[in-house]
């Protein structure tokens, strides 16, 4: 059963953290003024400003961050300044019990990828897969779309992708409906054979990523395939592959043909060409909502990931 979080309104309170690793602090005050800007208040994880090698502070650093936020009456949403590394390292240590007695908005994407998939599958909230603050909003030139991705926090409306907001290709044609999950293919492969492995089961999976050569994004690819996870799903959603070129090996497969050999193969209906991931503009969508795909169409139609209930 999916349990929405309810929606924000002016004057809420939103929690900002980095549960993998840091942020850049100038990227993250510009972004702080666009949370402002939306009308909400702002409280800082402690650990925002941390640093450990590649991790915003120490795994109990990051984790207490997390549960505060999601403990604390008065924050509303929880909102992660950026991605990186580190999300896998804490997960097995969240406290889903307590996220279960105060469910809220949880917010980010790419290393996020792996609590969006431990938090849905182990309390049913439905989370944001969603352009980050400092490492998307703090940057100089923001597209308006990403900033209005932030308005699906106040709106208790459906959302449709259509042509309007990217070109979409059609891989294999056909209507598939189901729970939307998924997110950062490197992200969803490093959970197989975790307690945290994603569920494709009759589900609208979606897959972006970025930096990675055609033949490191065919491993992964054969990897879900060989998990069953490509079968297992009702459609998939092929979104930005940002700057997935060869770089090392001149004699390379492209990433057209790698999504060939894989999304084409499985036999399920797939669109290719949203905004969602490493993109602008970086569109939101909720993990764990219905969506309905219609590649005739080139339509994916996307519950509301809130509620209007009052809080």
């Amino acid at each position: 059963m999916n349990h929405k979080p309810n929606a924000l309104k002016k004057g809420d309170t939103v929690g900002v953290i980095a549960p993998a690793s840091p942020p850049d602090p100038k990227k993250l005050e510009t972004a702080l003024l666009f949370l402002e800007e939306l009308g909400l208040q702002v409280k800082l994880g402690k650990a925002l400003k941390n640093q450990h090698g590649y991790l915003a502070g120490q795994d109990d650093e990051r984790l207490a961050d997390l549960h505060e936020m999601f403990k604390d009456q008065e924050v509303k949403a929880v909102l992660c300044a950026c991605g990186g590394f580190g999300t896998g390292r804490i997960a097995s240590s969240i406290d889903y019990s307590l996220l279960c007695k105060h469910p809220k908005i949880f917010w980010g994407y790419s290393d996020i990828t792996f609590l969006h998939t431990a938090i849905h599958q182990n309390t049913g909230l439905v989370t944001f897969h969603g352009p980050m603050l400092s490492s998307d909003i703090g940057l100089e030139d923001v597209h308006p779309l990403t900033k209005a991705s932030y308005q699906q926090l106040f709106q208790e409306t459906a959302f449709t992708y259509t042509e309007k907001l990217s070109p979409l290709t059609v891989l294999v044609p056909g209507k598939a409906e189901g729970a939307l999950v998924g997110g950062n293919l490197s992200l969803l492969s490093s959970t197989l054979g975790t307690p945290f492995e994603i569920d494709t089961r009759g589900k609208l999976l979606f897959i972006e990523d970025i930096d990675e050569e055609p033949y490191q994004i065919d491993r992964m690819l054969n990897q879900l395939k060989m998990a069953g996870k490509l079968s297992d799903a009702a459609g998939i959603l092929v979104c930005d592959f940002h700057n997935c070129i060869p770089v090392k090996r001149e004699k390379s497969l492209t990433l057209e043909q790698v999504l060939e050999d894989y999304i084409v193969s499985s036999g399920r209906p797939a669109l290719r060409g949203f905004k969602i991931g490493h993109c602008s503009p970086s569109i939101a969508v909720p993990v764990g909502v219905h969506a309905a795909m219609d590649t005739a169409k080139k339509t994916v139609v996307i519950e509301a990931g809130v509620s209007g209930g009052a809080h």
